[in-house]
């Protein structure tokens, strides 16, 4: 039993450590570049997301806000004057939070690609002054021969 047991936890042990090890592959200009503009859209989402979420708790905060309000006012107009004041279920007002802030539209600040035309992918100027096969004559219309039918 351990004889048919061992291997195949040797083969295992060496082969998780082998996958374990394999670097990242090198990456080019493009793929970085693609790989900062998606790490910038993840942040503004989550810049988004956490608007979202302030704006939906300040609603619920208006709400909420309003019916401890009408509460405390009727309880304390139901209370005869000369009660005593024993300890009150009112919440400590914290410090006001910073409104929520927009983080508008997404802005990539990825480099805008040039069209391989005006990129100065071609052959110099100075060496392409003219197509390399053409006569000096053939820019010249001929004009088209008519047939007698």
């Amino acid at each position: 039993m351990i004889q048919r047991l061992l291997p195949a936890l040797l083969l295992a042990a060496l082969g998780g450590a082998a996958v374990a090890k394999i670097p990242a592959p090198p990456q080019d200009e493009a793929a970085k570049s693609k790989a900062a503009e998606a790490a910038a859209k993840t942040a503004w989402q989550t810049k988004v997301d956490s608007y979202k979420l302030c704006k939906s708790q300040d609603v619920i905060a208006a709400k909420y806000g309003n019916k401890s309000a009408a509460k405390a006012s009727a309880a304390a107009a139901s209370k005869p004057a000369g009660a005593a004041s024993g300890p009150t279920s009112t919440p400590v007002a914290a410090s006001v939070p910073p409104p929520c802030t927009d983080p508008g539209p997404f802005a990539s600040n990825a480099p805008k690609e040039t069209p391989l035309e005006t990129s100065g992918a071609h052959s110099p100027a100075g060496t392409a002054t003219k197509p390399p096969s053409v006569n000096a004559t053939s820019g010249q219309m001929q004009p088209a021969k008519k047939s007698a039918n």
